[in-house]
């Protein structure tokens, strides 16, 4: 099915969360890749919360701590852009946009169009990690009206964590053998 045929001519988008890390930003890669083979554009969504969260600041609101988190979150994103796609662009139309609030609700609201795919990155496979946030990609799944991309994590990025955790274990580092 074409893109003229999808959501009864809402305009085609891919939505992907970006928060900076490796798997957000092979999420991002793969959205752009979507977007050049849909010829559609790539809107960028990075959530963000005050410091101390919501419930803190509606303890305690302090109206420019919350302007300088979002500043803070805007400049997250630009660099995080930049370092993924770098000065030529991705060569496809491609948006940005901060919302405040948690991740998973940012990104199934922001992708709520019918002709939407929404584009998330799998995080880290950790079971503490999970136990302690909800997984963003799992409400995405169970909650977007649209399809929804879930892209592994990087190889270099499990690569990455393997040895942090030799590190923290004091394990040797040195790669296993081939075999």
């Amino acid at each position: 099915m074409d893109g003229s045929q999808q959501g009864a001519g809402a305009p085609q988008r891919v939505v992907v969360g970006v928060s900076g890390l490796l798997g957000s930003l092979a999420a991002l890669h793969r959205a752009v890749a979507e977007a050049g083979r849909r010829d559609t554009e790539v809107l960028a969504v990075l959530a963000w919360e005050p410091p101390g969260g919501e419930f803190g600041y509606r303890r305690a609101p302090c109206p420019p701590l919350l302007a300088a988190g979002r500043d803070a979150a805007a400049a997250r994103l630009r660099e995080a852009l930049d370092a993924a796609l770098g000065p030529a662009g991705p060569g496809v139309p491609i948006g940005a946009r901060v919302i405040r609030g948690d991740a998973g609700h940012a990104l199934v609201g922001t992708a709520d169009r019918p002709g939407d795919l929404l584009v998330v990155g799998t995080g880290t496979g950790s079971w503490l990690r999970r136990g302690l946030r909800p997984s963003v990609t799992a409400y995405c799944v169970w909650h977007a009206a649209c399809p929804v991309l879930a892209v592994p994590r990087p190889a270099l990025q499990r690569e990455l964590e393997t040895l942090h955790r030799r590190n923290f274990w004091h394990l040797p580092t040195e790669p296993a053998p081939v075999r």
